[in-house]
């Protein structure tokens, strides 16, 4: 009965866990500040940004933990695909 307990205990505590590091995340790339809250200043070369950019990966992946897969967005549609494909097959 306790081994249960426990169990359910840490998956609130994963759970909780990953959705905090996505709202962090989330407010970080809204960047309430106007860019005083910044981990590397943007005006660094070549790093200025992979701040951001390990942002926008935490935030992607905690939403994908919960279902929320914003890639298939970004899919093109199956018709579609088979359209292209015929259409170069003929052409």
């Amino acid at each position: 009965m306790e081994k249960e307990r426990e169990k359910k205990e840490g998956k609130l505590f994963k759970k909780t866990s990953i959705a905090v590091i996505g709202v962090i995340a989330l407010i970080y790339l809204m960047n309430p500040g106007w860019g005083v809250f910044e981990f590397l200043p943007d005006n660094l070369p070549i790093v200025g940004n992979l701040d951001e950019a390990g942002a926008t990966a935490l935030l992607l992946s905690s939403l994908a933990y919960y279902g929320i897969n914003i890639h298939s967005v970004f899919k093109p549609e199956e018709k579609e695909v088979l359209k292209e494909k015929n259409g170069n097959e003929n052409g």
